[in-house]
């Protein structure tokens, strides 16, 4: 098990929640793992095959395209823009059918307009 000694309660709760989370999905090569991690002032988001340990396709929005194209990076709008973008890359990259890994986060928010602009952008989960 991963030690949380050193940060804070609320990140300490998350961390276990997605360490909890991750036990049961498992991305692999025919169906990678989208995950999504969200900080303070930016959306990430990650296309990963788990059994070769690769990285398929990211983004985010502290890329310059996006980054300069965005009033804000921190926003729903913003996770708009990484969602349809994370999905154009994979798309690219051959993959449809993702497993969804919310990282421990409510499906709420940013991380629920991330997933949705990805189901619009191609992607099936």
């Amino acid at each position: 098990m991963i030690e949380h000694k050193n940060v804070a309660p609320r990140q300490r709760g998350r961390l276990l929640r997605h360490a909890r989370v991750r036990k049961k999905i498992h991305g692999t090569a025919e169906r990678p793992r989208l995950v999504v991690f969200r900080s303070l002032k930016y959306i990430y988001a990650q296309v990963i095959d788990d059994e070769k340990g690769h990285t398929i396709a990211a983004a985010s929005s502290l890329e310059p395209a996006l980054r300069n194209s965005l009033p804000r990076t921190d926003n729903i709008d913003a996770a708009k823009a990484v969602g349809k973008l994370i999905a154009e890359r994979a798309v690219d990259a051959g993959v449809r059918h993702v497993v969804f890994d919310r990282g421990g986060y409510k499906y709420h928010g940013r991380v629920k307009a991330l997933a949705d602009a990805a189901r619009e952008g191609g992607l099936e989960f």
